[in-house]
């Protein structure tokens, strides 16, 4: 019997529904006029280009395929989404005449439900998901962890707190003025308020909770049309 969704997975049933993810994968039309489109897009064929091949590869929250066309090499790729309106859209995805995917893969499911066998893949990535409509913590990172084979790559985005997009509460304000001077230790609560459990997440927070597994490889910000994000690609350590 398929377990519940997570309160999250039912957020993104709700919000991407199929006139939604028809307007999104329109959307993936307008890719080239896009720069932070394009940009992903290089991030991911960089991030995946010294992994040898044929590598398997996981897209957490893949929605309507937009990315599968940037990576050669790959024998299968999983692609894993709550909403069936953006997976049905996915059947169609952008560029799908350049997709040289052996085999694609689409799971309708939560996130945190999945089950992939340890070392099961080279290459895992998650744009626009994690720290935005899921919780970036230690749960996610240990499964993307146990997934990947040693040497793998973790690549993904995360919305930085200090977005603009996030309302400036007197709260938030306040949190952040506190967080700035105080020594880190005494400031975890108030930072942990401010990353919203883990619905954004900035340099400091990625790497507490990717070091102990990875190495990071990179991270820096940059800005979307919507936020303002981080770019983080870390591969996993061996042994």
């Amino acid at each position: 019997m398929m377990a519940a969704p997570t309160d999250w997975a039912a957020r993104a049933l709700a919000l991407y529904d199929q006139s939604y993810a028809r307007r999104y994968r329109e959307h993936d039309d307008q890719f080239s006029t896009s720069e932070p489109c394009r940009r992903f897009a290089e991030w991911l064929q960089q991030a995946s280009t010294e992994l040898p091949r044929p590598m398997d590869v996981l897209d957490l929250g893949c929605g309507t395929g937009r990315y599968f066309w940037t990576l050669d090499g790959v024998r299968e790729l999983i692609g894993v989404d709550a909403s069936p309106a953006m997976l049905a859209e996915a059947q169609r995805p952008y560029k799908r005449d350049r997709i040289t995917a052996e085999r694609i893969t689409l799971i309708e499911g939560d996130l945190f439900a999945q089950d992939f066998a340890p070392g099961r893949f080279s290459f895992v990535y998650s744009i626009g998901v994690l720290a935005e409509h899921v919780p970036f913590d230690a749960t996610v990172v240990g499964h993307v962890s146990n997934w990947l084979k040693p040497g793998g790559v973790f690549a993904f985005t995360t919305v930085h707190p200090k977005s603009p997009s996030i309302p400036k509460t007197l709260k938030r304000r306040i949190g952040g003025a506190v967080a700035g001077v105080v020594p880190r230790r005494f400031g975890r609560p108030v930072r942990a308020r401010l990353l919203a459990g883990g619905l954004y997440a900035d340099e400091v927070h990625i790497s507490e909770l990717i070091t102990p597994a990875f190495t990071i490889e990179a991270l820096w910000r940059f800005v979307s049309e919507a936020h303002l994000h981080c770019w983080c690609v870390a591969r996993k350590r061996n042994g």
